[in-house]
């Protein structure tokens, strides 16, 4: 268990009969009650919980934080793994990730253009697009709408931003087809060079926020 950081591990007396767990917890109450033995039996602890392989996401998730590891069983009664808490957080980070990387690029987007157009201006913008929705600041804009905004020369002056103006809308345009994957809920996710592209536009953003 020190080895291979595992907080738990099931006892089997044979590939599908589950004798119970041995943990941390248990361990430590065993010793705590006087508890010497070497004997793993002596450590077991005899309450666990077992899911059915094909058990919905969220009701297994719900039980994992619950009761902090599940083990899952295949349909034959063999042992499909273990579940835990460590688990449920890595992949709540990796769904999780790209949506608020993408919030901080909105937002550091919004605060390059924040202050350079008038309200009127963007609802100008706004109406010659055929979007009637009510215009009050840069935030009521769609991502799509900052780049179409940012492309027109006259528009892009305004920012006096030192860096070359296609190359950078090119790449903002590479980020919207990565947040529409992501608003959509792509069943395959992104991948790891779609990740990669927004944490390099969130970096690129960010640096260019402290000289403006």
């Amino acid at each position: 268990m020190m080895m291979h950081s595992y907080s738990q591990l099931p006892v089997l007396s044979n590939p599908k009969s589950i004798v119970g767990f041995i943990t941390w917890e248990s361990i430590g109450y065993a010793i705590t009650n006087g508890e010497s033995s070497e004997d793993a039996k002596d450590y077991i602890d005899l309450e666990y919980t077992i899911l059915k392989y094909d058990t919905p996401l969220l009701k297994a998730i719900k039980t994992v934080i619950e009761k902090e590891y599940v083990i899952v069983q295949k349909k034959d009664k063999s042992i499909s793994g273990i579940i835990t808490l460590a688990d449920v957080s890595s992949q709540f980070l990796t769904l999780t990730e790209p949506f608020l990387i993408l919030e901080e690029i909105e937002n550091l987007i919004r605060l390059l253009l924040n202050d350079k157009f008038l309200i009127q201006e963007l609802i100008d913008f706004c109406q010659n697009e055929n979007d009637d929705k009510g215009i009050e600041s840069i935030d009521d804009l769609t991502f799509g709408q900052y780049i179409r905004l940012i492309e027109k020369p006259e528009n892009w002056e305004k920012l006096k931003l030192k860096i070359e103006r296609v190359t950078f809308i090119i790449q903002l345009n590479v980020v919207r087809e990565i947040r529409n994957d992501i608003m959509h809920f792509d069943p395959e996710g992104i991948t790891v060079e779609q990740k990669q592209a927004l944490i390099n536009m969130a970096k690129f953003l960010t640096g260019i926020r402290k000289y403006h």
